[in-house]
């Protein structure tokens, strides 16, 4: 336990260090930099959830007033009951996103989030008295300011559900309204397509949320030792509230939700009782069942069924550009000639996806002479090039691959001064397959056909295999 201690020590450098003790009395040292990480990324993530929620209801404000204006030539009445009511809502929506939620307005389980809500906890955990805080002005208001920021986050999430459901609710009344009405169509279609990404997005943001670092993966580590944060996290969490769980502070009031009973006694009266009414419901249970399962298939991210797009969804659409970046490298091996020595083109390159099955990308390769034998290895430059590609998605994981590329060699053993070409042209067509070796690398075979092989002086070889990875 000393040399545990001595070692957890050199692991944790920082000023200002967070201590607990679990029941054998080991020290558990969580740093300070922990407390900054949270609070950096949940102001992050509550800046872009607010420029989000803002861009959509300023937008879908828009498609509402160019809704208003059409609808004011054909019946005026009609577009002043239905849309100036809905424009001041979301004006007030919009206006109030900078604001905090209050206390009255904290809405539903399904603006939840389970990480914030561990997460809330934790820091709660580190405030009470059974963390055994380090006594430090400094780290204290650190941890003050880590719990406002999650406060703020959890409030900006729950915004954005309340948001989403008024979008929901007005799209399918402006559908039912609007739709026997010419000229109205691709209005009514930019507020479906404004609804469902904005819903993606939030869903996006969540699951960026998700993803620990590793500062927070060992606090999390650290303290789970404990019995005492095991015991107040099964008191505070979202779980135990919703299940009325034994000890849990504030549970949730479960009144008016309906028993099994209920829901026995409710079918009976709709389909009587006995073995074939038995039999319909199981039939018609199975149906439902077959028809959520392959909806679920083609969308399954949707949180329900008003969300279902009536168009074709682009799943980049609510990538940042960042996100939409590929990295990678690949590595090709050219035999020896008697103008070349076997080189290695060793290239690296990064891929911008313009779509869920394209990708166009840049790179740059290095060419490494490697002799012309074993009996004569040396190493050498052979060039450099400049590399430029397309990737489209053919049918699982092969995918067709075009390139031009510009590749320099600066001289060449055997050919007469200035018959040479220090620059090449090269334009590739071929298929490549790719496959995943891990959660974060993907790697990929390439078989390339050169259609400018021809116009090189000298001669190179048309086809190219490359192997390489993407991560």
């Amino acid at each position: 336990m000393k040399y545990l201690s001595i070692l957890l020590l050199f692991m944790f450098p920082f000023k200002g260090v967070l201590i607990a003790q679990d029941s054998t009395k080991t020290p558990i040292q969580i740093s300070e930099k922990y407390l900054s990480t949270v609070k950096k990324k949940s102001d992050n993530m509550e800046r872009k959830i607010t420029a989000k929620s803002e861009q959509s209801l300023r937008r879908f404000m828009k498609q509402e007033e160019k809704l208003k204006r059409k609808l004011s030539k054909i019946d005026s009445l009609k577009a002043q009951n239905l849309f100036s009511n809905s424009i001041d809502s979301l004006g007030k929506l919009k206006a109030g996103i900078q604001g905090k939620l209050s206390r009255a307005k904290k809405i539903l389980p399904g603006g939840s989030n389970m990480y914030l809500d561990s997460l809330g906890n934790t820091l709660s955990f580190l405030q009470g008295p059974n963390s055994l805080l380090k006594q430090s002005k400094g780290v204290t208001d650190k941890l003050n300011g880590s719990i406002k920021a999650v406060d703020e986050l959890k409030d900006k999430f729950q915004q954005a559900e309340q948001i989403k459901a008024y979008i929901r609710e007005r799209k399918q009344l402006l559908k039912e309204q609007l739709s026997q009405y010419a000229g109205m169509t691709k209005n009514l279609q930019k507020i479906n397509k404004e609804a469902y990404y904005y819903a993606q997005q939030m869903r996006e943001y969540k699951e960026v949320l998700k993803d620990k670092k590793k500062i927070e993966q060992k606090a999390i580590e650290q303290l789970k030792k404990l019995p005492a944060f095991k015991d107040f996290m099964s008191k505070n969490s979202q779980i135990a509230s919703l299940f009325n769980l034994q000890g849990a502070s504030n549970p949730a009031n479960l009144e008016g939700l309906q028993t099994r009973a209920q829901v026995e006694q409710l079918i009976q009266q709709r389909l009587g009782s006995g073995p074939n009414a038995g039999a319909a419901v199981s039939q018609q249970m199975a149906e439902a069942r077959s028809r959520f399962d392959e909806l679920k298939s083609k969308f399954p991210d949707l949180d329900n069924a008003a969300e279902m797009p009536d168009f074709k969804p682009n799943e980049m659409k609510t990538k940042s550009f960042l996100q939409r970046l590929e990295f990678g490298s690949n590595i090709q091996f050219q035999r020896s000639t008697k103008f070349f020595p076997t080189t290695g083109d060793f290239a690296g390159q990064v891929a911008y996806k313009f779509h869920k099955n394209g990708s166009t990308g840049v790179g740059v390769s290095y060419k490494l002479g490697m002799g012309t034998g074993f009996n004569d290895i040396h190493l050498s430059g052979q060039g450099v090039g400049l590399r430029s590609f397309v990737d489209w998605k053919l049918k699982g994981t092969f995918f067709l691959n075009g390139g031009y590329e510009q590749n320099y060699q600066p001289s060449y053993v055997g050919l007469p001064d200035g018959t040479g070409q220090p620059w090449t042209q090269s334009g590739l067509i071929g298929i490549s397959k790719k496959y995943k070796i891990n959660s974060k690398l993907k790697g990929n075979m390439m078989l390339l056909f050169d259609f400018l092989y021809n116009q090189h002086v000298p001669r190179t070889d048309p086809i190219k295999v490359r192997l390489g990875y993407n991560f």
